[in-house]
């Protein structure tokens, strides 16, 4: 048997063991869960909003803004859109830069003779209408070219004619709700060629589209294409005179410098109809 020291000899070595192997677990266990940490990294946080370069994207659009003047180019328009993909690459949240891609796709989708362009056009023209209805629901020029595009796929594409319909509906209303002055009352001249052009089925009504134009008109009487359709709305009637007498107005009213082009295009049309309501040319 071993005496009293020999024995408290022996119990302190195997205390200093049992210390040192729970102190090595100790340890272990710390490395163990500094290595879950680092592999984890920081608690995570919200991610950094990209704020993007409003200023060069600023300086885009308005390069962009100084070609669309020259619109009656439609080179100068392509151009225009090219600068405003180069705005939104460099600030996706510009919502200036989204609403005008629709727009100037809108004016080339409406004009070019080139049948794939066209569609492109429209399609972009959407796209980037949804996306700055989605940055700024609470404002018009998102709603009102984005509409616009639809009406303009819709034009040219059965399908998309079906589909869009209740789509140009809803963004001119909104647009009317938010401002119906907004670019002359052009959302009362949207719900007119609506209303004018689609098949009865799908709601078509050439007395609507009269009533609608007309509203359009008390809202801005210097807006030649509005005048444009109501007097093809007032032909389409069996009410010529009337539709001689908006003819008239176009030929009579000062345009708006900003607006030549369109005003332009009113005029030709409004003349040829002219011509036709008086038989100087056939039906």
């Amino acid at each position: 048997m071993l005496d009293n020291s020999r024995l408290a000899t022996v119990k302190t070595a195997n205390f200093l063991r049992k210390s040192s192997k729970a102190a090595a677990l100790v340890g272990v266990l710390t490395l163990l869960a500094l290595a879950v940490s680092c592999r984890r990294g920081a608690p995570p946080s919200e991610p950094a909003v990209d704020s993007g370069d409003p200023a060069t994207a600023a300086v885009r659009v308005a390069e962009a803004d100084k070609l669309y003047a020259e619109r009656s180019d439609l080179s100068r328009v392509r151009l225009g859109i090219a600068l405003l993909r180069q705005a939104q690459i460099a600030d996706y949240g510009n919502y200036e830069a989204a609403w005008k891609l629709a727009k100037f796709n809108y004016y080339l989708g409406a004009h070019t003779g080139d049948e794939r362009e066209r569609d492109a056009a429209f399609r972009e023209g959407i796209d980037t209408g949804l996306v700055a209805v989605k940055l700024e629901a609470n404002k018009p020029e998102g709603h009102f070219w984005l509409g616009a595009n639809y009406g303009g796929d819709a034009e040219n594409s059965t399908l998309a004619g079906l589909a869009n319909v209740e789509d140009i509906r809803r963004e001119m209303e909104t647009v009317i709700k938010l401002d119906q002055s907004f670019e002359g009352g052009s959302a009362y001249l949207g719900l007119g060629k609506l209303y004018q052009q689609a098949p009865r089925v799908l709601g078509g009504d050439n007395q609507k589209a009269i009533e609608y134009l007309e509203k359009g008109l008390r809202v801005d009487s210097n807006n030649a294409m509005t005048r444009l359709y109501l007097a093809k709305a007032y032909h389409a009637a069996r009410r010529d005179s009337e539709a001689q007498k908006q003819i008239e107005g176009i030929r009579k009213m000062t345009p708006d410098p900003d607006y030549l082009p369109e005003y332009r295009e009113a005029l030709d049309e409004g003349n040829k109809l002219s011509d036709q309501i008086s038989g100087k040319i056939s039906r």
